[in-house]
């Protein structure tokens, strides 16, 4: 209430104001002719009284603010001033004052008129309108829906916890596996060979770093680490699915990082170990392709992650295993998705939510994660009403809620052709154990 009223102060002190202005365009009659329509806004505003500096159109000239109320006290007075000079005065801004009948009678030679001048009740009539507009611009504005601290805060914490597990650079991407693509039958990789076998050293934070081999520790543990303990070298089979290695790593990567992300979701780590790990053996894949909106081009349909050598085409998925069965409807995904133009904040949110669904199979608790997964949303549907600006906002949320249930049939099909790669031998053995684990055949 105390706000409200220290809006309403400010407003009353701003109505005389707007009625100095206001009260001067409103004229009687629509016969006068209006010299702001035809005035040039490129034009340097000089009063054309005294040569000061104008603030607009006053009683149909273009004047200042001192000359402005000379007219309208002179005119409402009736004022019959007399030249003590040759009634030939030059008026400017440091001798207006001098002589008054010269200056009145400048007024009225540029054009300002007795006419646009209101009348005391006309004043008050304006006067009342001014104030009655001013309450309703309060009461709207104390109506609007407005982010409260905690909702920023949750949000704050989500945009640095993807922060800390997204790195735009994608420099870790070095490290994976090289990417070997098959061109008209024939190999093609993008780095020497030598990297094919070698190892990789472990690290102590999976949200800043990836270790690809030896694996993290399963997502079954307790802890949900995905620390490294070892190092081991690998060795590569490139005579199916060149790409596969490649790929295997980058997802393996991703896990690791959306492992870290829901970790600094707030309330996650409310939930008892065995719900975390349900939560995220079922949502991960589908947070990984939101991640992945982030470097999806609409100018070629690809992802782009820092250099040409982790630019990915169709072509270099399919590579990896996948079929068009998974590829068409997720590139059609990519595309709805980025043409939402969500905001950082939305997209962070979207992530959390989808992590947070009291639907996915193993979940114990539904009731906790439901009431987590509620508060993300209407953190969401505020954000958007109070920082997304129109035509942009028009039914988003619902439309964000949608591509959530797009995900769905896209995991599925995605979880499908993993298990598929994971009973043949010559494949799974590219594949890395915690690719394994979330995607493989026990996963329904």
């Amino acid at each position: 209430m105390s706000q409200f009223q220290n809006s309403w102060e400010l407003y009353q002190q701003s109505i005389q104001n707007d009625l100095d202005i206001e009260m001067e365009t409103m004229a009687p009659c629509s016969a006068f002719p209006d010299p702001a329509s035809d005035f040039d806004r490129n034009i340097p505003r000089i009063c054309g009284v005294c040569g000061d500096k104008a603030t607009g159109f006053h009683f149909n000239a273009m004047t200042c603010e001192g000359c402005k109320g000379f007219f309208r006290r002179s005119m409402k007075r009736k004022a019959m001033f007399t030249c003590p000079f040759n009634g030939d005065c030059k008026i400017t801004k440091d001798n207006r004052r001098h002589c008054q009948a010269c200056r009145l009678k400048r007024c009225v030679d540029i054009g300002m008129m007795k006419e646009f001048i209101l009348t005391d009740e006309e004043v008050q009539r304006k006067r009342e309108m001014i104030m009655k507009r001013k309450e309703e611009e309060a009461l709207k504005e104390s109506l609007k829906p407005k982010l409260l601290e905690e909702q920023q805060r949750t949000i704050d914490i989500l945009l640095e916890a993807h922060r800390k597990t997204y790195d735009s650079t994608y420099s870790d991407f070095n490290q994976f596996r090289p990417p070997v693509r098959l061109d008209s039958g024939r190999r093609s990789t993008s780095r020497s060979s030598s990297l094919m076998s070698q190892g990789f050293s472990s690290s102590e934070d999976s949200s800043d770093t990836f270790s690809s081999s030896p694996e993290p520790r399963m997502l079954s543990s307790v802890e949900l680490s995905d620390d490294s303990d070892e190092s081991a070298t690998m060795s590569m089979d490139f005579s199916h699915l060149s790409m596969l290695p490649h790929v295997a790593d980058l997802v393996s990567y991703s896990i690791q990082k959306v492992i870290g992300f829901a970790k600094m979701i707030p309330g996650f780590k409310d939930l008892t170990a065995e719900d975390q790990i349900a939560l995220l053996k079922s949502s991960v894949i589908e947070v990984i392709m939101l991640r992945s909106n982030q470097s999806f081009s609409l100018d070629d349909m690809s992802w782009t992650c820092g250099s040409n050598d982790f630019k990915y085409k169709i072509s270099d998925v399919t590579q990896a295993g996948h079929s068009l069965d998974l590829l068409e409807p997720l590139v059609k995904f990519q595309i709805n998705l980025k043409k939402l133009n969500l905001h950082e904040e939305e997209h962070v949110l979207l992530m959390a939510i989808c992590i947070l669904s009291p639907d996915r199979p193993g979940v114990q608790d539904t009731a906790l994660v439901e009431s987590i997964q509620d508060h993300l949303s209407a953190i969401l549907q505020t954000y958007i009403l109070c920082r997304h600006p129109p035509p942009g906002n028009r039914l988003l949320y619902p439309k964000m809620i949608q591509k959530l249930a797009d995900l769905r049939s896209l995991n599925e099909e995605h979880s499908k052709q993993y298990r598929c790669l994971s009973f043949l031998p010559e494949h799974s053995m590219q594949l890395t154990p915690l690719v394994l684990e979330v995607f493989g055949n026990e996963i329904s």
